[in-house]
């Protein structure tokens, strides 16, 4: 019941906050659509670049929309309105709390992804998207739900939050396989770009996107992983609070 609570939350936010929600999802990667996509006329791996462009956009629309949804919400509720107080004391148990908020994340980051996938549908580029294309964005969602929770629970200020995102979810934007391959980043380096989750979750989108497959069972065993470390910080955390 406390899963389902949660989201129940959260979907009445979602409703109450419909417009803007959307409109922020679809605001920044329409215009790297518009610019990198359109603007600039060239091609990837003997492709048209807007075939590269648009399932790098809807991975990191998911991750954006995901973060977002959890950090600087949680961020205020926890400094501020002390609402994580009121969940440690209320007969909720606290895994079910954070399972509801990762899913329920997860979940807004889905739809981020999917009006960008309505938005360039008209363009009929070909791309295919289908079910595991929508797990691995649930997925790379929960990822990213659980590193946004985590993230909430270390601030000490509510401006700590966009912080977070400056440094973290902003250079992955740029730099894990979302506007170019990271084929191109220097050895070492690339090695380490390569192993961030949004890295991941964009190669293998891309790779159905383009009726190559996913590319096998490494991209889910890396975003496993940072699912299981940050989810375990963030059990961690907030059993450790109530037991002060």
């Amino acid at each position: 019941m406390g899963v389902v609570t949660v989201l129940w939350e959260k979907w009445v936010e979602f409703r109450r906050d419909f417009y803007k929600i959307t409109v922020a999802a679809m605001m920044s990667p329409l215009m790297y659509l518009i610019i990198f996509g359109m603007g600039i006329q060239t091609t990837s791996h003997g492709e048209p670049y807007l075939n590269f462009l648009i399932p790098g956009v809807v991975a990191m629309a998911t991750m954006h929309g995901s973060f977002g949804a959890i950090a600087q919400n949680m961020s205020l509720q926890r400094l501020y309105e002390k609402a994580l107080d009121q969940v440690m004391v209320s007969p909720t148990p606290l895994w079910q709390f954070i399972l509801g908020q990762v899913i329920g994340g997860s979940l807004r980051g889905m739809y981020a992804g999917a009006v960008i996938l309505v938005l360039t549908w008209p363009i009929r580029t070909g791309l295919v998207f289908n079910a595991l294309s929508i797990f691995i964005m649930f997925l790379n969602g929960m990822v990213f739900s659980t590193i946004g929770l985590f993230l909430s629970f270390l601030a000490k200020s509510y401006t700590d939050a966009p912080r977070f995102t400056s440094y973290i979810i902003t250079p992955m934007s740029f730099l894990c396989n979302t506007f170019f391959s990271t084929e191109q980043l220097p050895a070492g380096f690339r090695q380490a770009v390569s192993l961030l989750p949004l890295s991941q979750s964009c190669a293998m989108i891309r790779g159905i996107a383009n009726g190559e497959g996913c590319g096998g069972i490494f991209g889910f065993a890396v975003l496993a992983v940072y699912l299981a470390v940050f989810g375990l910080l963030s059990v961690f955390f907030i059993y450790k609070k109530k037991n002060l």
